[in-house]
């Protein structure tokens, strides 16, 4: 069957966070486990979540755990086009895993678009020539009637793959079945036909209350509603949207309690993740007005505007905290968090920001520098070097990958990690990150996703607090996440109507 074009099914939805995301995981999953070779694919993205493939290129984090769902490599074939938010209605493009400018919506639409479609077009023959069954997710909702002719991700990406599509709606946000009809309502003829059934996402309560509404809903739009998926709240999987993050507290009672800094760029926060899934760690994005009193540990994520983020947290005070704080507990830094661990920041050629320089926390005695190079994407493996927090971590080994603009000179502070593959500090340098006695910073985005190192971090806590430490290395996260893809699968297959899904596809 690989041999011919695959076969294709489209996941559209009546709004953001409608369950799209999801929903196309699970179903790489499903089709997966019956034996089909299955791809995953999003035209276009916009996202601070992202992820470095074997090609060195980058893509959204969603297209990652879909690949992943379907037990495929990711590629930038699955996510041709990535917009990333920068402010200022301005987005990085990513064409193909690298990034070709800085656009506003205009200029990507008037001056853009034609070779977007191309990138599109041939990412998705790209995948269709190889695989038996693409699943298509679309991004918001296709009934955007301002911007419909702009459409480069719904109905215009249904009729390239000749699609059939599922429409999801989430009635845990309310209005439900009126936020189907609108959408149906608002489609020409021919891209309401592609729409050959519902599904009905987060539900919670008496599915005999829900069944005349959406017997009527059935005959007001001519269309099945094939499934109702209930609210699931014990499913771990990577959030794609920051939104999320504002509601996410302490999830336990851990007695490590982790906290991070919820910088307003935020980007690729699912960094942390791992250590949420260690049993005796709390993890919390604490706000920029919030407290670091009862913290054990301090993170500072990625962003996607160093410079504006540092100012940010200068202008609320936490600056001081911050600097207070690692007098006594650790602190780390990820990326832009440890970028503004070092003394300075240096932007004269205004690559992230209108800021051509800035200080910084000064807890690294290190400065970092953007300039005219391209941007640093890689798949990354290095040694840790042991030193300062880490003394008793030498030769560990870690992987991650990295996503950066700036590069990091070291002065005064050691290097925390010897690179073995990728770039670390420099655009071809032979060392990571820096760390002195409570304060570390490293570009390996996914750093906490490697168990040991994760433990071996924890343990330092643990000591701290004199809590026993843990030397069995199990990575809970690793099983967390295959357990919550798997039960996800589950969720879908008990409550979807899966052959009517399999005659969508024609198989």
């Amino acid at each position: 069957m690989a041999n011919n074009l695959a076969k294709c099914l489209m996941v559209q939805g009546t709004s953001s966070n409608a369950g799209k995301s999801v929903l196309v995981a699970a179903l790489c999953r499903i089709f997966a486990r019956k034996g089909y070779s299955v791809a995953p694919f999003k035209s276009q993205n916009m996202s601070l979540n992202s992820y470095a493939t074997e090609e060195n290129s980058e893509i959204a984090m969603a297209q990652a755990l879909q690949a992943e769902a379907a037990g495929v490599k990711p590629s930038h074939h699955m996510n041709p086009i990535l917009l990333k938010p920068k402010g200022g209605f301005i987005s990085q493009v990513i064409v193909h895993g690298k990034p070709v400018g800085d656009m506003s919506f205009d200029e990507y639409q008037k001056k853009f678009r034609k070779k977007a479609l191309e990138a599109i077009k041939e990412s998705l023959t790209y995948l269709r020539k190889r695989h038996d069954i693409i699943i298509i997710e679309g991004a918001g909702s296709p009934a955007e009637i301002n911007i419909q002719k702009y459409d480069l991700a719904n109905m215009k990406v249904a009729q390239l793959a000749d699609s059939n599509v599922i429409l999801v709606a989430d009635i845990d946000r309310g209005g439900v079945f009126a936020s189907i009809a609108g959408t149906f309502l608002l489609l020409n003829k021919e891209d309401r036909k592609r729409i050959k059934g519902i599904i009905i996402n987060k539900f919670r309560g008496n599915l005999d209350i829900l069944k005349p509404g959406i017997k009527k809903i059935e005959k007001i739009v001519k269309t099945p509603v094939i499934g109702v998926l209930p609210y699931s709240e014990d499913l771990r999987l990577p959030e794609e949207d920051s939104a999320s993050l504002a509601e996410r507290k302490y999830k336990k009672k851990g007695k490590i309690k982790i906290g991070v800094i919820h910088l307003p760029k935020i980007s690729n926060f699912t960094d942390v993740d791992p250590l949420e899934s260690e049993p005796d760690v709390s993890l919390k994005f604490i706000g920029l007005d919030d407290s670091l009193d009862k913290l054990d540990a301090v993170i500072l994520p990625g962003t996607r505007n160093t410079a504006k983020d540092l100012i940010k947290i200068r202008e609320h005070g936490l600056d001081e905290e911050i600097i207070e704080f690692s007098k006594d507990s650790i602190v780390f830094g990820i990326c832009g968090g440890f970028q503004m661990l070092g003394t300075k920041i240096i932007d004269k050629y205004h690559k992230e920001s209108k800021f051509e320089e800035v200080e910084g926390l000064g807890l690294l005695d290190c400065k970092t520098k953007f300039s005219i190079s391209s941007k640093i994407i890689s798949q990354s493996k290095g040694i840790v070097l042991g030193g300062g927090i880490f003394k008793n971590m030498e030769n560990v080994v870690v992987e991650g990958y990295e996503l950066h603009e700036g590069t990091t000179i070291l002065k005064n502070v050691r290097p925390f990690i010897k690179i073995i593959k990728g770039h670390g500090n420099l655009l071809h340098g032979k060392y990571d990150g820096a760390v002195n006695e409570n304060v570390a910073g490293t570009y390996f985005h996914g750093i906490f996703h490697n168990p040991e190192f994760r433990t071996q971090f924890v343990n330092i806590l643990r000591k701290k607090k004199g809590l026993k430490t843990n030397n069995h290395m199990k990575d809970y996260y690793k099983q967390n996440k295959k357990y919550s893809l798997d039960k996800l699968a589950d969720i879908v297959l008990k409550h979807v109507d899966i052959n009517k899904i399999e005659e969508m596809l024609g198989l």
